[in-house]
């Protein structure tokens, strides 16, 4: 299931880059999509916190469809756009790809947004620092 998706590219900053491995699979043999989702938020958090100059929390997840199984061996890229900075929050687009196990072809995966909080030391919100 690795065929190529040249109509889409991706879009955004390559926030996180890693192999899927067969720990992290389903009882199929395919990648379990609650690890996915795991590696999306971590996505979202890095390039959250490097705005936010500081710690900051996930409050909310929008919907994962996941486009077609990823197989063990797949490279993921994950790229992420800022697509609002409010007082406190940021919320972000995650897009994930696919790189199929041989390097032949690149797929896009699936996508969602998440919403990031500045917090301070003590869990409070606190307000993200101008740019």
């Amino acid at each position: 299931m690795c065929s190529s998706d040249d109509a889409l590219q991706p879009e955004g900053t390559l926030t996180l880059q890693l192999p899927a491995t067969s720990r992290d699979t389903n009882i199929f043999g395919d990648i379990y999509g609650g690890w996915l989702s795991t590696q999306m938020v971590l996505a979202a958090e890095t390039r959250a916190a490097q705005i936010a100059k500081g710690r900051i929390a996930t409050v909310s997840i929008g919907s994962i469809d996941f486009m077609s199984p990823v197989l063990v061996g797949t490279l993921l890229s994950f790229y992420t756009q800022i697509v609002e900075t409010g007082t406190s929050s940021i919320r972000i687009k995650i897009d994930v790809w696919g790189r199929c196990p041989d390097g032949s072809a690149s797929r896009k995966i699936t996508e969602t947004e998440t919403v990031q909080v500045a917090i301070d030391p003590d869990g409070r919100i606190r307000s993200v620092p101008n740019s």
